[in-house]
């Protein structure tokens, strides 16, 4: 009658199952034992289970674990093997409730002792996200070795809690237990997440004085750690004293300097990588592709797309989200259009890749059906898909479209972050409605940041509202003093009203501050070069074929209606050293040099730090027009595609 109340008592199936129940092969069923004992019959023996690798098969898939029943009906012998594929399940499930349930059992078993099922009780936890548990079960294991510190704090990295990480190393020296090149990976792993450069430094001392730092994995890790804090001498050096290299460390060394944007580096590598003789990878791609994106360009990720091609990877939706990324950046929002639709799998990063693609080219039609698609077929919208519409909106002036996006977060369960109250005050200020968005930022229930103030600042200066922005600019310098931009947003709405003593003023402030500005620039990619072009500078070696370019474009766009406009021109100079300095906006001496090197008819791509005029799009947009090309520039607000005269953004920017 004990093993009766035993098997009615202990844990039932549906406590630790997953999915439709599936018989083990026993020598007597475990619907017939359930029977048996139910039905008081005390003659009956224990049930043993024949097949240890049928067992071993059903733990591992998705079938009705009843095994812990079996244990209690004393039906099965338990072991830690069996213990630990129970645990591996529930890992591998991020089953948190059942795997507790197989600890609890194991603690109460005669094995309850044994130190690498404690070490998987960790690492479950911490795969599970319950990093309190695995920090109680830790605590309580009577003897700790290395494998225990480190799963910890391997599981505190995972769980986006580094500093949580290092702050176990202090306390595992002083228990006398040595890392060893796992634990240093980790901590590496650890500082490279956070802004501790420093700690990272020293534990590569502590690492050089084990006489481990030449292993690949801490290698890897050390050269990812620098890379990550943008220290790509440190991070070379790592990588060059590494006696065995593989493709985790090629990447961590692409990666880093796709993060810095340094293309020529990163494309350099990649060759590099494969004249080694090692494989390129997801992650390689998406390292390149990244960097390409940054730096828009597009040649250069088409060539690494059509390598990828042929080397027969397959376009996974990791990679096919960075190249999709790739071609919304650089330009090519139809080569992104066809491979959104090409993707097997598109998950909610697709779709908001795409968002911000439509987005950047001024398409805010095409962005709100691709939403409204998005809603149709069920795909749950999160934060970053509400900033994208919301983005699309602002920039493609539909105000109905975007207070109603604003208002729909509520019926998601999502509240607006502050970067969505940023984006609805640029969408009020850029129709116009100053005082609205003024009034919308008093009654934000929570405290407006810079970056609120700063949206309105922006939009003070495109309406010149020297009031209103004057405001505006003192509530983002009280929240954000060391920021040059709103001194010179501040410059130019004094400067484009006439107000030049104003004008003096601020910018006496930014030197008295030592802030400087940021010198426009524009550039070209052109035959695997980048060219750099910079307002109001000479240095190009073809400058005077390029101002020569330019005269006869200025000539052209003149018959068709250009007319300077030298309101743009920020400095107190005369009429004509102003338009003078106009030709001399860096976009307009990009678009001369690429006509004078690109052939006829193909389509200029330019690239610019700052936000575009309005003077150098009107002289562009008539350009389009003159010389029959496609131009597109790519300002920090979006892409402008000017063709036959006209512009994708309709004049709205």
């Amino acid at each position: 009658m004990k093993k009766l109340h035993a098997l009615r008592t202990s844990l039932s199936p549906s406590q630790i199952s997953w999915g439709t129940p599936a018989p083990l092969k026993l020598s007597f069923s475990y619907a017939a034992a359930a029977a048996a004992f139910a039905g008081g019959e005390e003659c009956f023996a224990p049930l043993i289970i024949q097949d240890k690798d049928l067992l071993r098969r059903s733990l591992k898939s998705k079938s009705g674990l009843h095994v812990l029943d079996l244990i209690d009906a004393g039906s099965l012998e338990p072991s830690t093997e069996l213990y630990s594929l129970l645990l591996r399940r529930c890992t591998q499930l991020k089953k948190l409730r059942e795997g507790k349930l197989v600890r609890s059992h194991f603690l109460n078993s005669k094995f309850h002792s044994d130190i690498f099922f404690q070490n998987s009780i960790i690492n479950f936890y911490s795969k599970c996200r319950s990093l309190d548990d695995a920090h109680k079960a830790f605590d309580e294991m009577p003897v700790k070795d290395v494998v225990s510190w480190t799963a910890l704090m391997a599981g505190y990295t995972q769980s986006d809690q580094p500093k949580e990480a290092l702050a176990l190393f202090p306390a595992m020296l002083s228990s006398d237990c040595k890392p060893n090149n796992f634990t240093f990976a980790t901590l590496l792993n650890a500082c490279g997440a956070t802004a501790e450069v420093n700690t990272g430094m020293q534990i590569h001392a502590c690492c050089v004085k084990n006489g481990c730092h030449l292993d690949v994995y801490v290698g890897s890790s050390l050269l990812d750690m620098y890379s990550r804090h943008g220290k790509m001498a440190e991070a070379c050096s790592a990588f060059d004293s590494l006696d065995s290299k593989n493709e985790v460390s090629w990447n961590a060394l692409i990666a880093g300097f796709a993060r810095k944007q340094d293309q020529v580096n990163a494309i350099r590598l990649f060759g590099e990588m494969q004249k080694s003789g090692f494989v390129v990878t997801r992650f390689t791609y998406s390292s390149i592709f990244s960097v390409c994106a940054g730096t828009g360009s597009l040649e250069q990720g088409k060539w690494v797309h059509a390598h990828m091609i042929k080397s027969g990877h397959k376009l996974n939706p990791f990679v096919g989200n960075t190249l999709l990324d790739m071609y919304a950046k650089a330009g090519s929002i139809e080569e992104a259009r066809k491979l959104f639709h090409r993707l097997n799998q598109r998950d909610i990063v697709s779709w908001n890749t795409m968002l911000t693609g439509y987005a950047q080219h001024g398409l805010g039609r095409e962005a709100v059906q691709h939403f409204e698609n998005m809603l149709k077929r069920a795909v749950r919208p999160n934060q970053i898909t509400f900033l994208c519409v919301l983005n699309a909106c602002s920039h493609g002036g539909l105000l109905r479209e975007g207070e109603r996006y604003f208002n729909l977060m509520k019926e998601y369960n999502l509240e607006p972050e502050i970067e969505h109250y940023v984006t609805f005050v640029d969408l009020l200020g850029r129709a116009g409605l100053l005082e609205r968005a003024r009034r919308f930022i008093d009654d934000m229930p929570i405290k407006p940041t810079a970056a609120v103030w700063g949206a309105l600042l922006g939009a003070c200066r495109m309406h010149r509202n020297v009031d209103l922005g004057q405001l505006a600019a003192e509530r983002v310098l009280e929240l954000d003093p060391h920021d040059a931009g709103p001194y010179l947003v501040l410059y130019n709405i004094y400067a484009s009203t006439g107000r030049w003593n104003d004008a003096a003023m601020v910018r006496k402030m930014m030197k008295e501050s030592k802030l400087k500005k940021e010198p426009a620039c524009s550039w070209v990619e052109m035959e695997n070069s980048v060219h750099l072009f910079v307002a109001n500078e000479n240095s190009h070696p073809e400058m005077r074929e390029i101002e020569g370019m330019w005269e006869k474009i200025d000539g052209k766009i003149k018959e068709v209606g250009y007319v300077p406009d030298t309101t743009y021109v920020l400095m107190p100079v005369d009429e004509q050293e102003r338009e003078t300095k106009l030709k001399h906006h860096s976009e307009k001496l990009a678009l001369a040099f690429a006509l004078l090197r690109l052939p006829p008819g193909a389509t200029i791509r330019i690239m610019k730090n700052i936000r575009m005029c309005g003077d150098c799009h009107t002289a562009i947009k008539l350009a389009s027009k003159v010389t029959a090309r496609e131009i597109i520039v790519r300002d920090t607000n979006r892409f402008h595609h000017f063709s036959n005269g006209s512009c994708s953004c309709g004049d709205y920017w």
